[in-house]
């Protein structure tokens, strides 16, 4: 959906789930002195100002990294210094997007860097995110469908690899969409991380969703949410979610000690909610 654009919502409480666990499985990755390749089907501007007329307009922001201190959270220290590069002081005024936090992590040699595949299909996001990453040529920019192009970049060369999924679900078909690529995608390449992000509207979904995953055949899932409160009969997003396939084996143990601590700081009247668990098979 064209309509959608990331930059009302940069850096909320959404952001902030997404962007530990991408931080946890690009640490683990890095560990192997082999390339891997990443891909971004839904790669947005990459950067975001939170200053912006955007950023301003909703000031979700102030719900999610605006309610961390990186003090009380030294677990954080990685997160905490990839946000402090794209900002000239401990004022957190830019934010950044999977892209610009995966462009740290990339490690280049001579024919064994490791690279990605970034996909964004809104012309303005396309274009700020283009120009982003126009200087480094293991960050690759598309202007196409995600889900098209990780079935054509799957099974990659590198023979590791790692998805992030994240649409705007502003349309029902897209839990579906997510659903038929990653099954689709993991036929191809069964080895690979694959990280789906989704947002916890409507309960039901979330449950069919997940539902979906378990009677797919795939053995290695974990399921992560962190939430502002308790699911109810109000309007908007109370939780985000992340199902991982293929995790980090210390990313369950990590998650479990660090979401809890995490729901009380972003939690509405410390109603903060968090769940970490494996998804067994039906």
């Amino acid at each position: 959906m064209l309509s959608y654009r990331h930059s009302y919502h940069a850096g909320n409480f959404a952001d902030v789930l997404k962007h530990v666990i991408l931080i946890e499985i690009l640490e683990h990755l890095v560990k192997k002195d082999t390339p891997f390749d990443y891909i971004d089907t839904h790669a947005g501007a990459g950067l975001y100002s939170l200053e912006s007329e955007h950023a301003e307009k909703i000031q979700e922001y102030k719900g999610g990294i605006g309610k961390i201190n990186f003090k009380d959270f030294p677990e954080l220290a990685k997160y905490h210094h990839v946000i402090g590069s794209c900002n000239a002081d401990d004022q957190i005024r830019n934010y950044p997007g999977s892209p610009y936090i995966v462009q740290k992590y990339l490690r280049h040699k001579v024919r064994k860097n490791d690279r990605a595949w970034l996909y964004e299909m809104h012309p303005a996001d396309y274009k700020s995110l283009d120009d982003l990453m126009s200087y480094d040529r293991d960050m690759r920019v598309e202007r196409s469908d995600g889900f098209t192009g990780l079935l054509a970049k799957f099974p990659p060369l590198s023979k590791r690899g790692f998805v992030l999924i994240d649409p705007s679900y502003e349309i029902k078909e897209d839990y579906n969409l997510v659903f038929e690529a990653v099954a689709r995608a993991y036929k191809k390449f069964a080895t690979g991380t694959y990280a789906i992000w989704y947002p916890v509207v409507d309960r039901r979904l979330i449950t069919q969703l997940e539902k979906k995953f378990r009677g797919v055949g795939i053995k290695n899932i974990q399921q992560f949410e962190l939430g502002i409160c308790q699911d109810g009969a109000q309007r908007g997003m109370t939780s985000s979610g992340m199902i991982i396939i293929n995790p980090p084996w210390t990313l369950l143990a990590t998650m479990k000690n660090l979401l809890p601590k995490l729901a009380r700081a972003i939690g509405q009247d410390q109603a903060g909610v968090s769940r970490s668990l494996e998804l067994t098979a039906e």
